[in-house]
């Protein structure tokens, strides 16, 4: 078995919506069919009794090494608890090499899922040892590590429940909600709302307690302690009994109740100056320990917290109570669980001690014995719902003391004997407010009633409804991406939408370049969706970025495709034909919005046509032809179309129709050149689609300049000695074929063109580019470029030189080595009258000397 590739597909792709690993295996003769490896299966189920293998079936005529590796990384990663329902092992063209694809929910869980499941592998083929325990610990281990908490959890799921697309920022807890400029900031329970000051208020618990007495909130009177000799004397201020505790702790560290004698008060000092070299005295309050959750002014939700505490049986001791409890499937390991594991640590010990008990001490049957004295459920203890047996003036109490504070979002704890009465009726107060609240209390309690807090955060972070998302536009296809995608946001624009752009231009950013260079992948895609200046987001969407990572989105508004043709890296990737690149292509369509998305395809290509069957939303039909057989039925049907006729584009929907005329877009020459005709009927069913006002959609086309500012290298034109100059990033045949359509309605005396070819394309996609020039050119020049692109020197121009073999119009050939030079020599036979092609590859630096040159005359 030998992996030839790995990739991460973070988003939606050819096999799936959702991540996953993708793998390419190679298997040498026996592991072709694991049925021929003697007791393969045995040896198998006995290391990994859980594993569950695909059957022979239709789809499966015989059961791989490739298929065992996918069994094994989905399923070790179901007995980590990993939600994932996603795993497929389909071959390539070649009969040994196999994709290998399986979900995953984290990352990195997935990826050592998929290391073990070949050490797994190959133990099975070998007869060696493989420890699953120590396989599963370490999965588990790490998904607590790296997973969500309860809490961000909470509200990461009641986000998606509502449709708001989110991004972990970081490996811990801050996520972005939304995108664009509709985004919104979470870190664990805290909001981008919460105020940095109100939250340093809190972390003093000497001045919340000030604010709160000021505004007459019942709370404990204490105060601030230097040592434990004045611990003491503040005990005796306060009166006995006292709650020693560090002034800026969490989860409980360091919190001694309930001290009524000078050697526990300055014990208790000790302990928590250990914490913090700040600590309070104050007076005890008796009662239960609860903790109140406010949202945005509303007491969403109240619990009871009572400590860690065991039942004696009069048999065993503490310690054997204790481990008696953990065996409740409830309770696990940090917060993997709805209840946390007991731990008999030193505070533990230490609070055993100050009841005279030690963990081997064995108590009464019915003797109850609280093992710590905190209630906090990270440190073992319990949570029973009482939210609905709250008494108003206490949540009236609650919800004022979050606003004396000024905290959004805060958990609020409060100690009295029942929340049916109000503080003041007996004698409680409120001890602590927590900036940033653990929800798990309240999600799953122990007791009583799961409360939907994760809701109420993002029903008052987001106005009912919005669900945070901005118009994305995704354009795909063989040619034309680039300029569709600018033409799209120029719309935009007019409209007076702040527009991000992620093309082969670079990323652009409500018109100024943040990045340069080939950006029509997902990693750009996700950078243009979180930038919070963008209220629109138009992302060229490239095969390479989807085979390598898939979509850089979960959903689209539209989903263009231009075209698919003969064009870029057939050949690689097992991606042979051009029915395979649409299946690739076809992704962009399949993720288009359910209901409220559309796709703008072009009828008059029949692997586009085809995608219609495939998108969830509407479709939208674009053709030259009004009469095209497809666009002609969609019509009939009172659906979206547009075409080009009598010198308009015309867009038709049942008895509505909108003319656009050609002669006002500089674009297409004045209907002349019939791709960018198409690259406009494409950006114009875009703005369709998104509702834009027809009036901006024709001032979006026909205010558009086609320059080397706006659309480098896509179809340039100069005048340079009286010749016409053509500067085009044209390198598939597709492309040199339309190239060639548009310059036959442009006058010319003779004609040249300037070409190379990347390496990684196929020979006879290098020929047939060549072909395609022999016959429209008189003069050819091939160049070598700078990157050969695994190609021996001298092959490509071979290649090129091959296509002119038979040309009907081609007289003369030069070959040069450059780029540069190859430009140069082109320019200086330019006659008046003359048309040259220039295809650069090195777009800025060519289109820079093109200037040069004819600024220099």
């Amino acid at each position: 078995m030998k992996i030839l590739r790995i990739r991460l597909l973070r988003g939606p792709n050819l096999w799936n919506q959702h991540s996953s690993i993708e793998a390419i295996i190679r298997c040498v003769d026996s592991e072709k069919n694991v049925e021929n490896i003697q007791d393969f299966k045995a040896r198998l189920c006995n290391r990994f009794p859980e594993i569950s293998l695909p059957r022979l079936s239709d789809q499966y005529e015989t059961i791989t090494i490739a298929h065992v590796l996918e069994s094994a990384t989905r399923d070790l990663q179901l007995q980590a608890g990993c939600p994932i329902n996603f795993s497929r092992t389909v071959q390539t063209t070649e009969v040994d090499t196999f994709h290998v694809i399986v979900g995953y929910s984290e990352e990195k869980v997935g990826q050592l899922a998929f290391e073990l499941a070949q050490t797994l592998c190959i133990s099975t083929i070998n007869d060696t040892d493989f420890d699953l325990a120590n396989a599963l610990h370490r999965l588990c281990k790490l998904y607590e590590d790296i997973r969500l908490g309860p809490s961000t959890g909470a509200i990461v799921q009641a986000a998606v429940a509502r449709e708001i697309p989110f991004r972990r920022l970081t490996e811990g807890s801050l996520v972005q909600l939304g995108w664009g400029s509709k985004q919104r900031r979470i870190q664990a329970s805290e909001s981008d709302k919460t105020s940095a000051v109100a939250e340093s208020i809190v972390q003093d618990k000497v001045l919340t307690k000030t604010l709160l007495h000021a505004a007459g909130i019942p709370v404990p009177v204490g105060r601030n302690v230097s040592n434990a000799e004045d611990a003491w004397a503040a005990a005796r201020e306060v009166g006995m009994p006292v709650v020693i505790k560090p002034r800026d702790s969490n989860q409980g560290k360091g919190v001694t109740v309930n001290r009524t004698n000078e050697n526990d008060v300055k014990t208790a000092y000790m302990m928590a100056s250990e914490i913090s070299d700040n600590v309070i005295v104050e007076r005890y309050i008796a009662g239960y320990d609860y903790r109140m959750l406010i949202v945005g002014n509303r007491l969403i939700a109240a619990a009871r917290r009572d400590p860690p505490q065991v039942i004696g049986d009069g048999i065993r001791n503490i310690q054997e109570l204790v481990e008696q409890i953990n065996r409740d499937p409830m309770r696990g390991e940090g917060h993997i669980a709805s209840l946390t594991k007991i731990q008999l640590d030193e505070i533990s010990l230490a609070h055993l001690a100050t009841q005279g008990l030690t963990a081997e001490s064995v108590p009464l049957k019915g003797m109850r014995v609280v093992v710590r004295n905190n209630a906090n459920l990270s440190t073992g203890g319990t949570a029973t719902d009482v939210t609905d047996d709250v008494h108003p003036d206490l949540a009236a109490h609650v919800i004022a003391a979050a606003r004396v504070v000024g905290l959004d979002i805060c958990g609020v704890d409060v100690i009295c004997n029942t929340v049916m009465k109000s503080l003041e009726d007996q004698g409680g107060g409120i001890i602590e407010i927590n900036a940033s609240p653990g929800l798990r209390m309240h999600i799953q309690p122990s007791f009583g009633k799961d409360r939907a807090v994760g809701k109420a955060i993002i029903d008052y972070m987001f106005a009912p409804g919005e669900n945070a998302r901005i118009p994305v536009i995704a354009v795909t296809g063989t040619n034309g991406k680039t300029t569709t995608t600018q033409l799209i946001a120029s719309i935009l624009e007019k409209s007076n939408k702040r527009t991000g752009i992620a093309c082969t231009n670079g990323v652009f950013i409500d018109g100024q370049c943040i990045d340069t260079g080939d950006c029509s992948g997902p990693k750009s895609a996700r950078n243009i969706l979180s930038h919070p200046d963008v209220d629109a987001a138009v992302l060229e969407t490239a095969r390479g970025g989807l085979l390598r990572e898939g979509l850089g989105f979960d959903h689209c508004d539209v989903a263009v495709v231009t075209n698919i043709g003969m064009g870029d890296h057939l050949g690689i990737a097992y991606v042979n034909t051009v029915e395979e690149l649409s299946l690739i292509k076809r992704v962009v369509v399949q993720n288009v919005k359910s209901k409220t998305g559309f796709a703008v395809l072009n009828a008059a290509d029949q692997l586009v046509a085809s995608m219609a069957e495939y998108c969830p939303g509407s479709v939208i039909f674009f053709a030259h032809d009004s009469h095209h057989p497809i666009l002609a039925k969609h019509r009939a049907q009172h659906k979206r179309v547009l075409y080009a006729e009598n010198g308009y584009i015309v867009a038709t929907s049942g008895c509505s129709e909108y003319r656009i005329p050609l002669n006002k877009i500089p674009l297409t020459k004045s209907g002349t050149i019939r791709f960018q005709i198409e690259n406009v009927m494409a950006a114009v069913g875009a703005g369709w689609a998104l509702g834009i006002e027809w009036s901006d959609i024709c001032e979006g086309v026909t205010n558009f300049v086609n320059n080397t500012q706006t659309a480098p290298g896509r179809f340039n034109l100069f005048n340079y000695r009286n010749a016409t100059l053509i500067a085009d990033y044209g390198h598939n045949p597709d492309a040199i074929q339309a190239l060639v359509s548009a310059i036959e309605n442009i006058p010319s005396r003779k004609r040249s063109v300037v070409i190379s070819a990347a390496g990684d394309r196929r020979d006879e996609d290098i020929r047939q580019q060549t072909r395609i020039l022999g016959d429209a050119f008189d003069e050819v020049v091939l160049y070598q470029d700078k990157c050969q692109r695994g190609r021996a020197n001298g092959e490509v121009l071979s290649l090129l030189r091959e296509g002119l073999e038979n040309a009907k119009r081609t007289q003369k050939i030069r070959e040069i080595i450059g780029e540069a030079i190859a430009i140069d020599t082109a320019l200086s036979n330019l006659q008046d009258g003359d048309l040259c092609l220039i295809l650069v590859d090195q777009v800025e630096q060519s289109l820079g000397q093109i200037n040069n040159r004819i600024a220099s005359g």
